[in-house]
């Protein structure tokens, strides 16, 4: 099993809403005590927060199921059911949550604390205490529960550190970062060694900042060759640039100004990355080879405008330098840098005056309602309850789906479909002048829902 996952897609289910209660009090010598049914509870929601102690995503990924608690259904003598537990699932700093369908970011999870609510628990139906009224003193009726939102999300992991080391696989990338911090990566001399993202936490006096070792790129990373492509992601945030250079290579048509412009040109092309600081690190200086050819390389990276070291992750020599010198870029660009905040949730209200719902002709005498309103009030409705079918002609009428009716031509008999085409539900609309009239009649009755 990996130990380290940084893209998963995870299957979650909020907390069904609980069903209200019909239920009459009944106390000696008080046989009409009055309807006493208690609310359903609230379904609990999942919610991801930012928790700077999780640094991977391996535990959805062996788990990538999750399901809050359902409410409790509401009982008699007013009692209301208990709401069901919200699933708290926690994530890395820096963790971006997409829908797997659309692939649409959903949010960009940054901040320690930061939390979003990604599958909204269902409301629990009301019990016909709460539904009771002057003209339905004793509903026989209660609403049911709403099912929570069901979705499944891509999260992706971008590393959240202020360097990253790049360069070809075999660099010395890993050497590096187990020289100049307490990281222990895997360390050997053959090609892509490093499978995963490596953090190092380094000092450099009273500045403390964090090095991304990146696996090794190769040419076509950003098309997806090799394995560069799986963690370009993970330069995204990074504040600045790190070209790790082998100088000791002995393979056939490399040298390192031909190395950095491969890196450059797939950091290029992946993109978002142009306006990071780059410096160059000439590594292997302990060979002696390699050391007369850092000589001659260092004018040429010099007049591209590059800061340059020659060092040895080897025997650390150099380091002193190199690591003060990072830290002085890291100081200078958290001080430029805005204070950064948790992720501000956005929450947009519907503009005043609107309807909440859609009438659409689809075919001769055919009709289709989409809204808000109605849709979740088809949800709450027990079809099998006359009188809560009724109930529901009653909102529907005070809504003034029955008038957009008549507006977009629907006759008696029109076959109404409320909600989507697959799955709503579908009546025969019996359009009525007089409602009154027609609430009228013996309870539990009601001919506008056919």
């Amino acid at each position: 099993m990996p130990d380290f996952i940084d893209q998963v897609v995870l299957h979650i289910t909020a907390g069904d809403g609980g069903h209200g209660c019909a239920s009459v009090h009944r106390e000696k010598f008080k046989p009409l005590g009055g309807p006493d049914g208690g609310n359903g509870g609230r379904g609990g929601d999942v919610i991801l927060e930012v928790d700077p102690s999780t640094a991977t995503l391996l535990e959805y990924h062996r788990r990538p199921h999750r399901k809050a608690e359902n409410g409790k259904q509401g009982m008699g003598a007013n009692r209301d059911g208990a709401n069901g537990g919200d699933v708290i699932l926690s994530v890395p700093n820096g963790t971006v949550v997409k829908d797997s369908r659309t692939g649409e970011v959903l949010i960009d999870l940054v901040g320690a604390g930061t939390r979003y609510v990604i599958a909204k628990g269902g409301p629990g139906g009301l019990g016909n205490a709460a539904l009771a009224s002057t003209k339905r003193k004793a509903p026989g009726f209660a609403l049911l529960g709403e099912p929570g939102d069901a979705l499944d999300v891509v999260l992706e992991l971008k590393s959240v550190a202020d360097v990253a080391l790049v360069g070809f696989p075999s660099a010395g990338k890993s050497s590096l970062i187990a020289a100049i911090s307490a990281a222990k990566p895997k360390i050997a001399d053959y090609p892509f060694t490093t499978l995963v993202p490596n953090l190092g936490v380094v000092s450099a006096g009273d500045t403390v900042f964090t090095v991304a070792d990146v696996p090794g790129l190769i040419p076509g990373a950003s098309e997806g060759k090799g394995l560069g492509h799986e963690f370009l992601r993970h330069v995204e945030r990074c504040d600045m640039l790190v070209h790790v250079i082998d100088m000791a290579t002995m393979e056939p048509g490399r040298d390192p100004i031909s190395d950095y412009e491969a890196i450059e040109y797939e950091l290029h092309a992946y993109g978002e990355l142009e306006d990071r600081p780059r410096m160059v690190v000439l590594n292997k200086a302990d060979v002696p080879d390699a050391r007369e050819l850092a000589e001659i390389v260092t004018p040429e990276f010099e007049a591209k405008g590059l800061k340059v070291f020659t060092i040895s992750a080897a025997t650390h020599e150099g380091l002193k330098e190199f690591i003060f010198a990072m830290g002085e870029w890291v100081a200078a660009a958290r001080a430029n840098k805005p204070v950064e905040e948790p992720t501000r949730l956005v929450i947009r209200p519907k503009q005043l005056g609107e309807s909440g719902f859609t009438v659409r002709k689809v075919n001769d005498n055919q009709f289709q309602v989409t809204g808000e309103k109605p849709e979740r009030w088809i949800r709450q409705t027990d079809f099998t309850n006359d009188e809560a079918v009724g109930y529901l002609a009653d909102r529907l009428e005070r809504l003034g789906i029955e008038q957009e009716l008549v507006k977009a031509g629907a006759t008696a008999g029109a076959e109404v479909v409320i909600g989507s085409m697959e799955d709503g539900y579908i009546f025969d609309w019996q359009p009525t002048l007089n409602a009154e009239a027609v609430r009228q009649g013996p309870r539990g009755t009601d001919n506008r829902l056919g």
